[in-house]
């Protein structure tokens, strides 16, 4: 019978350098590094549906707000995490980092049966502890299905259900967008 390995820790540093030599996209949590698995078709579709409001909603050269998709690392908590959300609003200018960012006022996951429990759990209570950020958007990529969290007038966090013919207000500095579940969900196709 073979001994059980105990898993490898790295540092934060180690983290970088392997993540800037690999072609596979990692997260790292604490020490430890986890593969990210491709994305379906539909996930595509909605990161791609909520990068294109907020994004075409950041056009203009008075606006210093950025939109990330995936590719774009989040780090937390001084390089204990570090995250690939699947798009990430930043209008702090100060958080100019090449390679990762670290003062999003909005987050939003798209969740899959595979990555839900670690959206609305790990990532949560990791998101939630970030100063800046005021909207966190949880898009189930099963069913239309939105959650959001956002902080009220006293900086505390709200949960709320995105509905047919609602709208959400994305406000960050001198930024605006509108988010509904149409355009969220547009082109999608449920089975």
């Amino acid at each position: 019978m073979s001994a059980l390995q105990k898993p490898f820790h790295f540092s934060e540093a180690d983290y970088l350098t392997f993540d800037a030599t690999t072609d596979v996209k990692h997260e790292y949590v604490d020490g430890y590094i986890h593969a990210m698995a491709g994305a379906s078709e539909r996930h595509n579709l909605i990161t791609g549906n909520i990068f294109l409001k907020l994004r075409l909603a950041a056009g203009g050269k008075n606006n210093h707000c950025r939109v990330f998709t995936s590719d774009m690392k989040f780090r937390a908590e001084q390089g204990r995490f570090y995250y690939f959300p699947d798009v990430m609003l930043v209008c702090n200018q100060d958080d100019d980092n090449q390679f990762y960012k670290e003062k999003p006022c909005f987050i939003a996951e798209v969740a899959s049966v595979s990555t839900e429990k670690i959206d609305r759990r790990e990532k949560w209570v990791t998101y939630s502890k970030v100063e800046g950020l005021r909207y966190y958007l949880l898009v189930d990529s099963t069913k239309k299905f939105v959650e959001y969290y956002f902080r009220d007038e006293q900086n505390q966090w709200q949960a709320a259900i995105l509905e047919d013919g609602e709208t959400l207000e994305i406000e960050c500095e001198n930024y605006r967008a509108v988010l509904d579940v149409e355009s969220i969900y547009e082109d999608v196709t449920f089975s």
